[in-house]
């Protein structure tokens, strides 16, 4: 019996080796080094002694179809139609020759994109949605990282830093985005919890789904109300029971804000990977330029370009300098937020995977 032809459906991706560039495809497991020729471009070298050429651009993630055809035109005309998004939503072209480079990158800027982010310097913003499309959302991601990148753009095209600087941006603190690993990263925060409209969770809501919506178990039934009631002292302000149950609203324009953590990484080098920690617990949303935040962004990095050592990240910085000076560099506020009564956890909750010797 013959075998059945491969089946074309919708379900799941197409397998990620259809879109490799024929160098990487012919080459892949057999790089022996690559290096970074400028702020934009780098050159994978293969044993077989092929090589690839990468230019990356910054995206604002956010894209339209015009956009995304326009650098489809531009890949097909310099690259043969390939390019790749990274996981920080950078866009990288592909060429097999370097004489292919400067015309790509000219067109590129031409067409007012940012070329840059590889090697030790600030890369493409990661971010969730915001209030563009986010219902939980505490703060604007793409309104923000906007912001941001508009007063660090020169770190991501031409200065160097001590070491790569990961910056990320998630709307609230079900965090989609990679605040949890990133060199400094901004975090939408609520302050007041949920408000219930029991007239309407009786006709819009799953009483038990919104119950077991909840991770810190803060609601009950109120069968009194046929609706459910909030135990405050437990309830993280996280809005995760505004997704299930729509009469649950937690969006406060008055005391929604933004809270900066940092010191996360995902890389192993030098030090074992680590959360990031609080460094801003609450900022105000101040769109469309968030001066406040965008301050205190800037704060965090002039004082680790002061204050590095070649090759250390953020969080390493701060682990050598220690939070007291941390805090007396950035001209931060030490607040009663950043207090951490788990004085156990260094020991206890070791997520790690690198070895300790003792």
């Amino acid at each position: 019996m013959s075998e059945l032809p491969q089946r074309q459906t919708d379900i799941g991706p197409p397998h990620y080796e259809k879109f490799l560039h024929p160098v990487i495809k012919k080459n892949y497991g057999k790089w022996k080094y690559h290096e970074i020729l400028t702020p934009g471009s780098m050159v994978h070298v293969s044993e077989t002694g092929d090589k690839i050429y990468t230019i990356r651009v910054a995206s604002p993630r956010l894209l339209s179809t015009n956009t995304i055809r326009e650098m489809a035109d531009i890949a097909t005309k310099h690259c043969g139609g390939y390019l790749r998004f990274t996981t920080r939503n950078n866009v990288e072209f592909f060429v097999d020759e370097e004489g292919k480079i400067a015309p790509l990158i000219k067109e590129l800027q031409d067409k007012g994109y940012m070329v840059g982010g590889i090697g030790p310097r600030i890369s493409n913003v990661v971010h969730t949605q915001g209030w563009i499309h986010c219902h939980s959302a505490a703060t604007d991601a793409s309104g923000l990282v906007k912001a941001i990148m508009d007063d660090l753009s020169e770190y991501f095209t031409t200065k160097e830093l001590a070491n790569r600087v990961r910056i990320a941006v998630a709307c609230c603190v079900n965090m989609c985005g990679a605040v949890h690993c990133s060199d400094i990263a901004l975090v939408g925060v609520h302050k007041t919890p949920p408000r219930i409209d029991d007239e309407n969770v009786k006709n819009f809501c799953e009483v038990p789904s919104t119950i077991a919506s909840c991770p810190t178990s803060a609601i009950s039934p109120d069968p009194s109300k046929k609706s459910v009631k909030i135990k405050l002292e437990k309830c993280m302000y996280c809005g995760n029971c505004y997704s299930v149950c729509p009469a649950m609203p937690i969006s406060d324009p008055d005391n929604d804000g933004v809270a900066i953590v940092v010191g996360g990484k995902v890389a192993n080098l030098r030090s074992a990977p680590t959360f990031s920690k609080l460094a801003v617990p609450w900022l105000p949303n101040n769109p469309p330029r968030w001066p406040e935040v965008t301050d205190a962004v800037k704060k965090i990095l002039n004082a680790y370009i002061a204050g590095a050592k070649k090759h250390e990240r953020v969080g390493e910085w701060i682990g050598r300098i220690g939070w007291e000076k941390f805090f007396q560099e950035t001209a931060l506020p030490f607040t009663i937020q950043h207090v951490d009564d788990f004085t156990f956890a260094r020991e206890t909750f070791r997520t790690t995977a690198a070895f300790k010797w003792t």
